[in-house]
């Protein structure tokens, strides 16, 4: 991605992209090379950066199929359920504990 152009942060000129503001007109970037980039200043790191598509390149997204749907439900129950107790806990099991909170917790549990 060498000598592309470089706008600053909210200077981009119509007709260009993010993925996220393509993604929320409904578009995907349909394979294009990227063709431009934004910057936005931080104060102790590297600027923010952000990849730019032409909107007249971009592509409908695919639609979700019945599969997909069913391997997403699948994936997200997975992540609910706790290795533990294999329970299914309600929210996403945090990586950081690895179980549901009364299981991770067993003590304070029998407190309250």
């Amino acid at each position: 991605m060498a000598n592309l152009p470089v706008y600053s942060w909210r200077l981009a000129p119509d007709g260009l992209a993010t993925r996220r503001q393509l993604r929320s007109l409904g578009l995907r970037p349909g394979g294009q090379d990227v063709v431009a980039q934004l910057e936005r200043p931080r104060r102790r790191r590297g600027p923010m950066v952000a990849y730019l598509y032409r909107l007249d390149r971009a592509k409908p997204v695919r639609p979700m199929t019945t599969r997909k749907a069913a391997a997403l439900a699948k994936a997200n129950a997975a992540r609910r359920t706790c290795p533990q107790c294999r329970r299914d806990a309600g929210y996403v099991i945090p990586a950081s504990l690895g179980m549901c909170n009364p299981c991770a917790y067993p003590d304070e549990q029998r407190v309250a």
